[in-house]
């Protein structure tokens, strides 16, 4: 669904910082699944769209154009809908980034 151009700052950085332009050209059909990402810390920016995010701690978010988020490495959380443009700059420390999928937080559906 999404498509992830990486902006080869992990070499830059010698393995610091990983810099990446997520983007899709159509709308989240569903949601993509709790998951958290295995590294300190993710920080978002929206070029283009938005995004809904729910978290583990209640929150629901919509991250929209010009808006900036940080997320911090363990959280889980789960896009649930996005606008049919998308375009996200993602820039997470260290430069490699795990993803594990998970089951939702208590109180949550599953995706």
């Amino acid at each position: 669904f999404f498509q992830y151009r990486d902006l080869e700052v992990a070499e830059a950085s010698a393995g610091m910082l990983r810099a990446q332009v997520m983007s899709s050209s159509q709308g989240l059909s569903r949601p993509t699944g709790w998951h958290f990402h295995e590294c300190d810390g993710q920080f978002i920016y929206v070029l283009k769209g938005w995004v809904d995010l729910e978290f583990e701690d209640g929150r629901t978010l919509r991250v929209e154009q010009g808006d900036s988020l940080f997320i911090p490495g363990y959280m889980k959380h789960n896009e649930i809908r996005t606008a049919s443009e998308l375009e996200i700059l993602e820039v997470s420390t260290p430069g490699v980034l795990g993803t594990t999928a998970c089951d939702p937080p208590a109180g949550f559906k599953s995706a």
